[in-house]
């Protein structure tokens, strides 16, 4: 279909959402806005056939700051293959689902509807793939669904080319578009999210309904889940762990920080918390349960139980090399603690710390334990206040916390402080000042 001007401005007469999904967005200006993540969907009364045509009522974006907003789709004045033009000013509230709402990607990717062919065979059911949205009179309406017949792809192949017969119906012929049926799958919603840090795909997680954030759960690998519920808010976290079974939150705690997992563990009942303990590998489980026996409030309590720790003759070059490994957190990337053996937590003799900036100045040869730093460490009870007054007087990054025999048995970093410090719904909250800063 060819494309049809309003005013000034030409707009394509179809779209398909998977395309727009991810598509940079500008002003009239050609200043960027965001990118395009979802598209808000309203449903005019029952799916039946021949039932009005749902509408496209608008997008979601990403604005710098990790912030979702809304744009109505009457605010849209150009769409290419590689960007979306908006006009007037674009309104910075937080983008919340209304009632009736419904979200193409993120809920109706996935979802199995059954289709009617019009005269040609038995119906049959389909998993939806994508969504041709077509303008026709200034409304946008979603006019065909692209999906997969059922039975097609083996179930369980993740992140794989998918097989089997794809067919483009008409929106009237199809049913059950409107409603989710158990068990959806979540692997497009996922592809669509690739692209973002683990920071934002938690972030559009914890928008989405429960029975959605389940879904995906289930989809996600358990590496990539730990790495999402380590972003998450506590009640998400827990509302999520509870939907895996036993063993597979087990491999999930075992894949976090052990500083997290025993966060999460933590708001658990305690006859929960010692089933999952007792799936996990005995020296995971024990991390765990050391930093459990702490008080919330202390350095124990804050700490990690994981930082790096080498011995003090490994060399400079040794340091720098495992300070690179792309697993590690940027804070404890920072540090090196130097520890007589074992080199495992409770460590020997905690030694003192070297920073990374002064493994990039000394010669590679070099032995650590020759450029140390001595810090004071605090012990596991100390307050934490005791911890940012040890934090500011040194200028750390991460403050060693040992036992009364001067082991290393964990470090406390900023992010861990800043944590307990901010409100409990600061991750609800976290962009709203500096986007309205950028914004105006």
């Amino acid at each position: 279909m060819g494309p049809v001007t309003l005013g000034v401005v030409t707009l394509p007469t179809r779209a398909f959402v998977a395309r727009l999904a991810g598509l940079a967005v500008f002003d009239p200006l050609g200043d960027p806005v965001g990118r395009v993540r979802d598209v808000v969907v309203a449903f005019r009364g029952a799916t039946t056939l021949g039932a009005a045509r749902p509408r496209v009522i608008g997008l979601v974006l990403e604005v710098p700051g990790r912030r979702r907003v809304f744009v109505p789709m009457t605010r849209v004045t150009s769409i290419d293959a590689g960007q979306v033009i908006t006009t007037g000013l674009v309104n910075l509230r937080r983008f919340e689902q209304r009632p009736g709402e419904v979200l193409a990607v993120a809920e109706l990717f996935d979802r199995t509807v059954r289709v009617h062919p019009d005269g040609a065979g038995e119906s049959f059911e389909a998993t939806v793939e994508d969504l041709a949205i077509d303008l026709r009179r200034k409304d946008w309406t979603i006019s065909r669904v692209f999906c997969r017949k059922a039975g097609s792809t083996p179930r369980g192949l993740r992140f794989t080319r998918r097989r089997g017969e794809t067919v483009l119906v008409d929106i009237d012929e199809v049913t059950g578009l409107q409603s989710a049926g158990p068990g959806q799958q979540a692997d497009l919603l996922i592809a669509a999210y690739e692209g973002l840090n683990v920071a934002d795909l938690a972030e559009a997680i914890h928008e989405l309904a429960p029975q959605r954030r389940a879904e995906v759960a289930a989809a996600l690998d358990d590496s990539k889940l730990a790495d999402v519920l380590e972003e998450l808010p506590e009640d998400d976290q827990v509302e999520i762990l509870a939907g895996l079974d036993t063993e597979r939150a087990a491999d999930v705690l075992e894949a976090m920080e052990p500083d997290d997992a025993a966060d999460l563990l933590a708001e658990l009942p305690p006859e929960q918390q010692e089933q999952l303990l007792g799936r996990m590998e005995p020296d995971e489980a024990e991390d765990v349960r050391r930093l459990l026996a702490y008080e919330e409030d202390t350095a124990g309590g804050l700490m990690t139980s994981e930082p790096v720790i080498l011995g003090p003759e490994a060399t400079i070059a040794e340091a720098l090399a495992v300070v690179r490994r792309e697993e590690l957190a940027t804070t404890l990337a920072t540090t090196v603690f130097v520890c007589r053996p074992p080199l495992e937590t409770p460590t020997g003799k905690f030694l003192g710390i070297v920073h990374i900036q002064k493994l990039l100045r000394e010669p590679p040869h070099a032995a650590v334990g020759t450029v140390l730093d001595k810090v004071t460490p605090l012990g596991p009870d100390a307050t934490v206040d005791a911890v940012h007054r040890t934090l500011a007087a040194y200028d750390l990054i991460a403050v060693p916390v040992v036992d009364e025999l001067g082991r290393l048995v964990g470090a406390v970093t900023v992010d861990d402080v800043l944590d307990h410090i901010l409100p409990e719904d600061w991750r609800e909250i976290r962009h709203d000042a500096r986007v309205e800063a950028t914004h105006g």
